[in-house]
């Protein structure tokens, strides 16, 4: 699969600002999935040294309930670490791994925020803008904003608020456990981007995609890339 990145990642800090300004405007924030059965997860892990990353894309089949294809790719950290600028750490090494999927999916969930950013431009809507899919963002601690107690009952969500204005939503997708903060990537209304993220979660605090991945990266980490499509 084609994913060819089109802006370079070697940036200043100042000039990664600038450009998340630029195409925060690109991203869509309306749209509904009239047909969806391959969702990617995609997740990042850091070896202990911090000094490379391993990006997992797990290609996850709705309607067998199985992994259909996983890619990992390991690189060197090239971007420092900046609040708020954690695309450019990671998304080079996600492209990479997402380029190599034989099957394009119908929606990407990524480990991160999305929207739900303070330039509204997360790793989510920075992967969903330069991929043109679906993209949605489930993070599982707050970058920005705040929001009022959720109801301990699966399914259950209330607005996350960035100086009152609703940027995402903290979800309920399993009792007794803390919330996932879910926002819009790109091409996915917020109560859309909710659906698909209680759909995914199986039981479980995060959706099976980008709980797939997260293991995959955790094992990764300690050993050499790989990829797989499974039997």
């Amino acid at each position: 699969m084609n994913s060819a990145v089109p802006h370079p990642w070697t940036l200043t800090p100042r000039e990664a600002i600038a450009l998340q300004k630029e195409l925060a405007s690109q991203v869509q924030v309306t749209g509904k999935l009239s047909h969806c059965r391959y969702v990617a997860g995609a997740d990042v892990a850091y070896t202990r040294s911090q000094q490379r990353l391993v990006a997992a894309v797990v290609l996850w089949d709705i309607q067998l309930s199985r992994i259909t294809e996983y890619h990992l790719e390991k690189q060197p950290v090239e971007f420092p670490y900046v609040p708020g600028l954690l695309s450019f750490r990671e998304s080079p090494a996600v492209f990479a791994a997402f380029g190599r999927l034989s099957t394009r999916p119908d929606l990407l969930i990524v480990d991160g925020h999305g929207y739900a950013h303070p330039r509204r431009f997360g790793i989510a809507c920075h992967l969903g803008v330069l991929l043109d899919i679906p993209t949605i963002g489930c993070a599982k601690s707050i970058l920005v904003g705040e929001h009022q107690p959720v109801p301990d009952c699966v399914g259950a969500w209330v607005p996350l608020l960035d100086h009152g204005t609703v940027i995402g939503a903290a979800v309920r997708t399993r009792l007794h456990v803390r919330p996932v903060y879910v926002s819009i990537g790109h091409k996915r209304d917020l109560e859309e981007a909710i659906r698909w993220i209680l759909q995914c979660s199986r039981g479980c605090r995060l959706p099976e995609p980008t709980r797939q991945a997260h293991i995959l990266v955790t094992e990764a980490r300690q050993s050499g890339s790989q990829s797989k499509k499974p039997n």
